[in-house]
């Protein structure tokens, strides 16, 4: 059957209150509520598979270590399992805490009332929690009962819970609270609510220390929750002996908007909380106690429960629900804190990065764009904010990098290894892990081996073919203005070369050394950061070339506890990705260029090779150079 073109003859519109005076939007909450647990109770009826004794032991543990003091443990006239398991929280030793209050519900049936004490007998804590529906709805379907009737058994139900419980002597020990629920309460006349209400109040005899609860559900959401924040706040200022009872609410999420609700009843008046972590409940599920805590931490409050390790409590919940938590739920789920988006990342990204040059401690303001809750406050870490698949730009895979290597890569080349990612996603069609990441970078800039250049051996000396100014008397020469020779032997696909060039600076002299080869490099950007601290700390650098005065560019990366190796390796680094990407480049290199050492040139080789065995990567054998043999091998080419 397809959907109604007019819904209006099918259902009807949720009628507001009049409620012209209404002083709850201009209230702020500045604090947490009592909280209500009822993942034992509401949450554990709703599973396809209930839990077991010993799966609720352990969710009873969970909530207790969270910090939770009021927690609804069963439904003891249900079933066998959830009455034993009350009398296992109440006759254990050491299993209950002495200032956590155990809560049990009972519909308003006498004999079922008696069974649900019964389970109590002998708790230090308790809460009695009965409850009775009271809409038109439930009154005329399911009760065939008119107000007056309605009225009469909720009073004759609360009196003979007294009876049992706090008037009865032998139950001395305990001290007993009470609660009751005018279920529906949403979809109930609020006049008939109140009145209702009034009476159980009567009946019960609530003091100023030792107020009674009345929990207003919204067992089905029926309207928007500004309308159920101004149910809260009729009840409250209609009510009589405000002081002497809390209003506690228990929002379900049929329209999706339980925390909204709970929210805004906090403001109308409502003091207490009943829901579960998560929000598993029948349907759509209760209010999500989980989010409604952490959106008052985010607002500078406290809640007074603790999800430090919001991991090891989600492992709990989805164990012993056997559901799982949504990948989107609010602050729990595993990608709510994720930024895929290209430009989402740069905000995180440039956000991290500002805070650590501020050296931002865990009590400084937090303000990263996109994340309104740092994610170590719940146990998680700064990898799991910025993942990347095939819609995200250069940030992603730059923090990826950042996070796992400690390299901060220049911008251009966050664009230039962009690509490379981008291209590897869209070839798996998924997002890359970060070791996937990692390695991608590793292979493309050549960070654990060059599969081309290696670098031998090499020296670097002053360049004395032009004799510097004559030294003032009784001063050292000064040779800062002369250039810098590179003296060295790199293999190239297995074949080693001896190479020398002149320039200003290492850099340049290297990039003079491998022209005489045949491969042109001019270096147009350089950037370098040290990695770590102290004695261990290493250079990073970062090498942008164009080739032979062409267009290309090529970027090379070196790290090396040595600032000079670190810039030569990035320009070997720049040199292999020139040469794979040059046409033809499959073929093994071979240079193309006469190599004319001048009598100096080889006298430093010369005296390179005998100071050192030079390493081949063919195989890793030590091999001597054979300067004799490069000269010659140059001089025919």
């Amino acid at each position: 059957m397809p959907m109604l073109k007019d819904p209006s003859t099918k259902y009807k519109a949720f009628k507001p209150l009049n409620l012209p005076n209404r002083q709850w939007p201009n209230k702020v909450i500045e604090k947490p509520p009592r909280w209500m647990a009822t993942d034992l109770r509401d949450g554990n009826q709703s599973l396809p598979d209930p839990m077991d004794g010993e799966q609720k032991h352990r969710f009873f543990k969970m909530l207790v270590e969270i910090g939770y003091k009021e927690i609804e443990v069963s439904f003891p006239s249900a079933s066998q399992t959830d009455f034993d398991f009350t009398r296992r929280l109440v006759e254990e030793p050491g299993l209950t805490p002495d200032d956590v209050w155990l809560q049990v519900l009972s519909p308003c049936r006498e004999e079922l009332i008696r069974r649900t004490v019964d389970s109590l007998k002998g708790a230090k804590k308790a809460i009695l929690h009965i409850y009775l529906a009271t809409s038109p709805c439930f009154r005329q379907i399911v009760f065939n009962m008119d107000r007056k009737q309605s009225l009469e058994l909720a009073v004759r139900c609360t009196k003979y819970a007294r009876s049992i419980t706090k008037d009865d002597p032998s139950q001395a020990g305990t001290e007993w609270q009470f609660e009751f629920s005018p279920e529906t309460f949403s979809d109930t006349e609020p006049d008939f609510a109140i009145e209702v209400c009034e009476a159980v109040k009567a009946a019960w005899e609530p003091t100023v220390e030792n107020p009674i609860i009345f929990n207003l559900p919204a067992t089905v959401e029926m309207a928007t929750p500004n309308i159920f924040a101004d149910q809260i706040e009729y009840f409250c200022t209609n009510m009589t002996e405000r002081e002497k009872f809390c209003v506690s609410v228990h929002p379900h999420n049929d329209r999706g908007c339980a925390v909204a609700a709970a929210e805004l009843a906090q403001m109308a008046g409502a003091q207490r909380v009943e829901g579960t972590l998560f929000g598993n409940g029948e349907r759509t599920g209760n209010v999500d106690l989980v989010t409604l805590a952490l959106n008052l931490y985010t607002q500078g409050v406290s809640p007074q429960v603790d999800f430090s390790d919001i991991n090891a409590i989600i492992k709990v919940v989805e164990e012993s629900n056997k559901l799982a938590v949504h990948e989107r739920a609010p602050y729990g789920g595993t990608l709510t804190q994720v930024a895929y988006s290209g430009s989402h990342q740069d905000a995180v990204a440039k956000g991290f990065k500002l805070r650590e040059k501020n050296n931002a401690t865990d009590k400084d303001l937090w303000q990263i764009p996109y994340i309104p809750l740092d994610p170590q406050d719940i146990g998680r870490t700064y990898e799991a904010v910025i993942r990347v698949n095939s819609q995200s730009g250069k940030g992603g895979a730059a923090w990826v990098i950042l996070r796992q290597l400690e390299l901060d890569l220049p911008r251009p080349l966050q664009i230039e290894f962009s690509k490379v990612v981008q291209k590897e996603t869209e070839a798996v069609s998924r997002e890359l892990k970060p070791n996937e990441i990692v390695s991608l970078f590793e292979r493309a800039y050549h960070l654990k081996s060059n599969p081309r250049f290696n670098l031998v051996d090499y020296n670097i000396t002053t360049d004395r073919s032009q004799s510097p100014a004559p030294p003032e008397p009784g001063k050292a020469l000064n040779t800062r203005n002369l250039k810098r020779r590179f003296t060295g032997i790199v293999e190239i696909d297995n074949v080693q070369h001896g190479i020398t060039g002149v320039g200003p600076g290492a850099i340049s002299s290297l990039a003079a050394a491998l022209s005489t080869l045949g491969i042109d490099l001019d270096v147009v950007d350089y950037k370098e950061h040290s990695i770590g601290l102290g004695r261990d700390v290493k250079a990073a650098t970062y090498l942008q070339c164009t080739a032979d005065g062409s267009k290309q560019q090529v970027w090379g990366v070196g790290i090396h506890q040595d600032v000079v190796q670190a810039s030569l390796i990035a320009l070997l680094s720049a040199a292999s990705s020139f040469l794979t990407s040059r046409a033809g480049s499959p073929a093994p290199f071979r240079p193309v260029r006469s190599n004319t050492f001048t009598n100096e040139d080889l006298q430093a080789l010369e005296q390179l090779a005998d100071s050192n065995d030079a390493i081949s990567s063919n195989g890793g054998l030590n091999t001597k150079v054979n300067i004799e043999q490069l000269t010659k091998q140059a001089e025919a080419l």
